[in-house]
């Protein structure tokens, strides 16, 4: 069985979520995804959620294509569940691309195009118009 994870905020969840985690499932049969806690996003990322992580696990567990979510608390915890739940590949935007090469040694690293005039930032900026 091949595993896949990938990670994000999935906040304001649109079809540019969707399309990637329909993407990173093809390279697997079973998708994981970390998902960022409010702390974390507060505290690392310095950003607030519009959705708490509570709701936006609910949204990702209506997904089909997705098997497990699991929090996402820290910048390092990548390498940890990679190891941990023996992943095969990890897969996140290309706007991300080059940042994760450092787990190469441990599974395949793919970089994803994002999905063309998408994305959470327009979404909340549209919204403050």
């Amino acid at each position: 069985m091949r595993k896949v994870i990938t990670y994000g905020t999935f906040d304001l969840f649109h079809y540019g979520h969707l399309e990637l985690l329909r993407r990173a499932k093809e390279f697997g049969d079973d998708l994981y995804v970390g998902l960022s806690t409010d702390e974390f996003n507060l505290n690392e990322k310095n950003k607030v959620s519009v959705h708490t992580f509570r709701q936006r696990k609910e949204n990702l567990e209506a997904i089909k294509y997705i098997g497990h979510i699991i929090p996402e608390e820290s910048w390092d915890q990548k390498e940890k569940d990679i190891l941990k739940y023996k992943i095969d590949t990890f897969i996140i935007g290309d706007d991300w691309e080059g940042k994760f090469d450092f787990l190469k040694p441990i599974c395949k690293v793919l970089y994803l195009p994002r999905t063309p005039d998408i994305s959470s930032s327009l979404l909340k900026e549209l919204n403050l118009k």
